[in-house]
């Protein structure tokens, strides 16, 4: 790579948002162009690295996405859903590489990415560390190599500010289990207990969600028969993981042809 691109971080006020500006501002391979937060935000018309409360970035922070998409080779995106499918669409049209980190999207908001991704790179995961991708690749040879015999659960944990659950990581972990067992999440999946709910249904996949504290992520996948338990485990002490597994992501982008990829890709998996 010859140039460094220029990449946009949008939602810039954000845990993940102001990691992913930390971590670009300090790399040698890319170039941080643009920082947007909401209209109304008290960040926008403010150095970002100022608004941070450390030294001038040298870019300020605006509401005009479309403006700062313009400069990008790539944007970084850990918002919402809604603002996530506008930024896709804006990102698009600037032929940009959109690295999405956005948890929380329904089936039917995923959809609405495709027509995104036939003129840009969308690289699109519940998580971007290279530690809890491989945690998916294992988790999809253990499910295929036992039977219904062992439970599956999928435990998580992630503090309390956290909007969505099951966690997008989870849900990955849950995925990986039900093709290595070549069933459909969708028909599998138990994502609440209360009260008298009755034994547990044979072949599900049980999700649990702890929301506590600062809790960077922690992810356990069990698979449990009586006599005995195998336990996958991945535990985040710090977002920089997230924020560098992004950049990559972004940096691998350039010069793709338009699609849809996730990490598994950027990783070689």
């Amino acid at each position: 790579m010859t140039h460094k691109p220029a990449i946009v971080v949008t939602g810039a006020s954000g845990r993940m948002g102001q990691m992913l500006i930390r971590t670009i501002a300090a790399s040698d391979r890319a170039h941080l162009a643009g920082a947007v937060e909401r209209p109304g935000h008290d960040w926008v018309g403010r150095d970002v690295g100022e608004a941070q409360g450390g030294a001038p970035l040298g870019v300020i922070v605006t509401d005009q996405a479309v403006d700062a998409f313009a400069r990008a080779q790539a944007i970084i995106d850990f918002t919402a859903p809604e603002a996530t499918l506008e930024f896709a669409e804006l990102a698009a049209q600037a032929r940009a590489v959109h690295v999405i980190g956005t948890t929380g999207m329904s089936a039917a908001q995923l959809d609405r990415l495709k027509p995104a991704a036939r003129h840009a790179v969308i690289v699109r995961a519940g998580n971007m560390s290279l530690g809890v991708n491989l945690l998916v690749q294992l988790t999809r040879r253990v499910a295929s190599a036992l039977d219904e015999d062992f439970d599956i659960e999928v435990i998580e944990a992630h503090h309390g500010q956290k909007a969505d659950a099951p966690s997008g990581t989870a849900l990955m972990l849950g995925e990986a289990a039900a093709a290595g067992r070549g069933v459909a999440l969708a028909d599998v999946a138990q994502r609440g207990r209360d009260g008298m709910t009755g034994a547990r249904r044979r072949g599900d996949i049980g999700f649990s969600a702890i929301r506590a504290g600062d809790i960077v992520g922690e992810h356990d996948v069990l698979f449990a028969q009586p006599g005995e338990r195998i336990v996958l485990r991945h535990v985040a002490t710090d977002r920089a993981i997230f924020a560098r597994g992004a950049l990559r992501a972004a940096l691998w982008g350039q010069g793709r042809a338009p699609g849809e990829y996730d990490m598994a890709d950027v990783l070689g998996l």
